[in-house]
């Protein structure tokens, strides 16, 4: 009986643990980029509801621990962006574009091959640009409402020192007992509480398709995609990834009607459910990533309680758990962009026959949400360093032009300054 259950309930704690430490993040970016609140709440369902039917689909069909969750790193890039020319329906559109782009990449591998071109210390950057303003709001929470966010941060940091995976959870739940202490609820119903779904007819602007669906389409790839594979890999599996492109590619496409932004390979969760604690026999561990699936699905169907919180609560401080969420992948980031050898964005070579399923994880350059990257503390490279500090600033900064948000410029910056070093270098 403990054979079959310890699988069950390592998936319980992974579902639990993706859901809790970054749902917030989904909502601060829905919003971000022109939903309403019934609509980041259907957008919250959708993405949990997409995640689930994925996780539990590959998992039966391969056989495979596949941990799937909604893309975190993604999510924080709608904060980063905000409003689009063309509102929320130009959003869903590029949510929609994102999806076709990753069903491509599973059909086609070229398109894989150029994601991982992009020079890896220039996407880690455009990564830590993205992440940086939401890591600066537990900051903004200690001076805005500091009786609120101490107890908060106390109590992540406390956690992260002797249970790190709880960290965020219970940090989230510390902020839910502030809140229903210093609010009252007025004007909170029943109905309010319900799952809701809010279909919107998607449209496509240039801005939108440029300024947000591409650079959605690189974050997941290189922050999700890329290190949830390695991980796989680092536990003596062989991961499907063209089947596993194709089946959330296509979850994120239909899902954006109804706010979803994308779903992808769950990275830091995936080691939950692949590793040795979800059971001794690696070919047991798929009932893991099964039910971390069920689990994520049937916990999308509090999505109108979890919105209900949020908009109880000020800004900031839910602002500042999605901040503690975040600060590990800053860290790896920051640490990969500015790396003269940071790991490459393609894909890691699949351990030999001798490895053990507990061999240690391949890192990815661009680390995943919640999770820091090991990349080597290694003296950094000046152009590439200084290409990635211009990817980081231009993108942190938040400028639009031609209504194109600073992910996109940020990650040009960075390329044509790495162009420019090279030439110059090329001529002496």
């Amino acid at each position: 009986m403990g054979d079959r259950l310890q699988p069950v309930l390592a998936g319980v704690v992974t579902a639990v643990v993706g859901f809790a430490s970054s749902f917030t993040v989904v909502l601060a970016g829905l919003r971000a980029v022109g939903a309403s609140e019934a609509q980041a709440a259907s957008g919250l369902l959708t993405v949990s509801v997409a995640a689930g039917i994925c996780a539990t689909w590959l998992g039966l069909r391969h056989r495979m621990p596949i941990a799937i969750a909604w893309s975190t790193p993604g999510a924080a890039l709608l904060v980063a962006t905000g409003p689009v020319p063309g509102g929320w329906p130009a959003a869903v559109g590029a949510f929609a574009l994102c999806g076709l782009l990753i069903v491509a990449a599973g059909l086609f591998p070229a398109l894989g091959r150029a994601v991982a071109a992009i020079p890896a210390p220039v996407a880690a950057a455009m990564l830590a640009g993205v992440l940086l303003p939401l890591c600066t709001a537990p900051v903004r929470a200690l001076v805005e409402v500091p009786t609120l966010a101490a107890p908060v941060i106390v109590t992540w940091l406390v956690l992260h020192r002797f249970a790190r995976r709880w960290a965020v959870p219970a940090a989230l739940v510390v902020a839910a007992l502030a809140i229903v202490l210093t609010t009252s609820g007025v004007g909170v119903g029943v109905a309010d509480l319900r799952p809701v779904v809010s279909p919107t007819v998607p449209t496509f602007t240039l801005p939108a398709v440029v300024g947000l669906a591409l650079p959605l389409f690189l974050v997941t790839m290189a922050a999700q995609n890329v290190p949830g594979t390695a991980v796989l890999r680092g536990y003596g599996y062989r991961p499907p990834l063209a089947s596993a492109l194709r089946a959330t590619g296509l979850a994120s496409a239909l899902g954006a009607a109804t706010g979803g932004h994308a779903v992808n390979l769950a990275a830091i969760t995936a080691a939950l459910a692949a590793g040795p604690d979800a059971h001794p026999d690696p070919d047991r561990r798929w009932i893991a990533s099964v039910t971390a699936g069920i689990g994520l699905a049937l916990l999308g169907l509090g999505a109108g309680a979890a919105t209900t919180l949020v908009l109880l609560s000020p800004p900031v401080l839910i602002e500042a758990v999605a901040g503690l969420a975040l600060l590990g992948a800053l860290a790896g980031a920051l640490s990969a962009a500015l790396s003269t050898s940071p790991a490459p964005t393609s894909l890691p070579p699949a351990p030999s026959a001798a490895s053990s399923p507990s061999a240690a994880v391949s890192t990815p350059a661009v680390p995943a949400s919640g999770a820091a990257s090991a990349a080597s503390p290694v003296v950094a490279d000046p152009p590439s360093r200084e290409a990635a500090v211009v990817t980081f600033v231009v993108t942190a900064s938040g400028v639009s032009l031609l209504g194109v948000g600073g992910a996109f410029w940020g990650l040009l910056a960075g390329w044509l300054m790495l162009l420019l070093f090279r030439r110059r270098t090329a001529g002496r």
